[in-house]
Formats: C-alpha cells, structure tokens, sequence
C-alpha cells in the first residue's frame, strides 16, 4: 500500500505541474527506443515466475520481461476484457490520469540493470506540447498500457538481454495472446457451441484494435490460418504471426457468420486512434 501511495502522490503532482516531476533521464535517447506489442503472459519454466511477452515487430522477435504475479494478473485480466466490480490499483491510475485531463502516450522499458527493469510513463495533459515523464515499474506500466491504448517503447539493450530467458506459455485454456492488433482465445466446446462455430482447428478472436478492425475482423471470429498454416493454439497463432515479419504482412484467414473470409494485415505495431482509445 505504501508503494501504490507514493506511485499515486507523483503521478498527481507531475500531472499537475505539467514538467517532468517524478522523472528521470533515460538511459537511452530516445530514438533509440523500439516500438513493441505486449502479446501475452508466460511462465519461465525454471522458477515459475511469470513473464510478460513482448513482440518486436521488424526482426519477430518474442522477448520475456520479467513481471509479478500481480501485475501478470492484471494484464491478463485487461487482456480478456474483465472488468471489475471495484477498480483495482491499474484501474484507479488509468482513471486518475483521465480524470484530471491528461493522457498516457507512451511506456517506456528503457533499461535493465543489475537485474531491475527500469520505465517510465510519458503523458500529456489536455492538448499542451509538453511531455510529463514519470518514473514507473515497467510492469506497472505494461499493465497500464493495455489499458489506456499507450504506446509501448522498449530499449534495444532490453530486448537483446530477454533473448536468453526461456519461457512456456499457459495452460492452453488461460492463454490469451494479443499480436497486430488481434486478440484471441482457444477456442473450447463451450465457446464454439455458443458461436455457433465449425468444428476446425483454430482460436477464437475476442477483441480487435486499429487496421484489424478496420479490415472488418471482428470478436467471435474463429481464424483458422495465418499465411496458410494452421492456427491450433493462441500462442502458435503468436509464433505465426512473429514467422511473417519477413513478409512485413500476415493473411489471415477466419470463419466468421458462416462463412470464410481473408484479409491482409501488416505486421507492425498497430496504432491506436483517439476514439480507439476512449472505448478502452
């Protein structure tokens, strides 16, 4: 509680000081910073302890970061959608940010030293010119992200050092993974029966942001191929995606209303508009 108290306290008053209150420099410049899509949650296989996964779209690379059990509770439950009754501590921030007028553009992993991961949050208040930097955990700030539609910037020294980390994903019945803007489930009896979907291999998309959307993909949508391969499980369809980074674009084909469509989107990070983010 006292942590969330302090992180609460500097977040009101850099907010309301509009200068970088709370801030540290980067360790990095910033164009050094690389655009990454939080997929999913894992496991590292050895300890147990859960990982976040972060796909770096312009090689395809699944890099782990380190992250608790609270905060990997937090991103899965914004990665289905669940709303609480009560808000939780994410919940709060992101509703506290937006209240006083201010809005969060960008988390930044910006380094990792002596095994601690290092980020900050970078927002702006109303339509003003200056960035308001404060310095936050980085899974705090992922977990934000999800759900404020923020950018997420990584440094590449960050990425490089997760390369080594092993990880499994979840029981396939808990995974949930996010890739190009696309956010899918396995697809169970239960599910399938409730949508009235074919008995094919498959995963079953929950949510859509950006050019997905906008391609016509839509929740309840079964996807059956990327780039004609089969899709079995969420994280294959997230190890499909990364493979098609190559290409800088992924065919997707899914089952949806009866009937099979195809579409064409690109592998990069999506963006997500303003009224994108409003409905978050």
């Amino acid at each position: 509680m006292q942590y969330i108290s302090r992180y609460l306290s500097i977040l009101i008053i850099g907010i309301g000081l509009c200068g970088h209150i709370g801030a540290r420099d980067l360790a990095v410049d910033f164009d050094e910073l690389v655009p990454a899509e939080l997929a999913s949650v894992a496991i590292e296989p050895m300890t147990g302890t859960p990982v976040v996964l972060l796909r770096e779209p312009d090689d395809g690379r699944i890099v782990p970061i380190f992250i608790g059990p609270s905060e990997a509770h937090a991103i899965l439950m914004a990665q289905r959608g669940i709303e609480p009754e009560r808000p939780m501590t994410h919940d709060l921030t992101a509703n506290l940010i937006d209240s006083l007028g201010a809005t969060l553009e960008r988390v930044i992993v910006d380094e990792l030293r002596n095994g601690t991961y290092y980020g900050a949050l970078e927002l702006r208040k109303d339509d003003e010119e200056d960035i308001i930097r404060v310095d936050t955990r980085p899974s705090d700030g992922l977990a934000l992200a999800l759900r404020t539609g923020a950018a997420i910037l990584v440094a590449p020294a960050v990425l490089e050092a997760g390369e080594d980390i092993p990880f499994r994903g979840l029981d396939e019945d808990e995974e949930v993974v996010t890739a190009i803007g696309i956010t899918v489930m396995a697809a169970s009896e239960e599910i399938r029966q409730a949508l009235g979907l074919p008995d094919e291999p498959g995963v079953v998309v929950t949510a859509t942001r950006s050019h997905a959307e906008q391609a016509g993909l839509r929740a309840g949508a079964l996807i059956l191929k990327v780039d004609g391969e089969a899709v079995s499980t969420p994280m294959a369809f997230l190890e499909q995606i990364s493979a098609a980074t190559a290409e800088g674009q992924a065919n997707i084909l899914y089952w949806h209303e009866g009937e099979e469509q195809e579409i064409e989107l690109s592998t990069q990070v999506p963006d997500i508009d303003p009224e994108q983010r409003q409905r978050l």
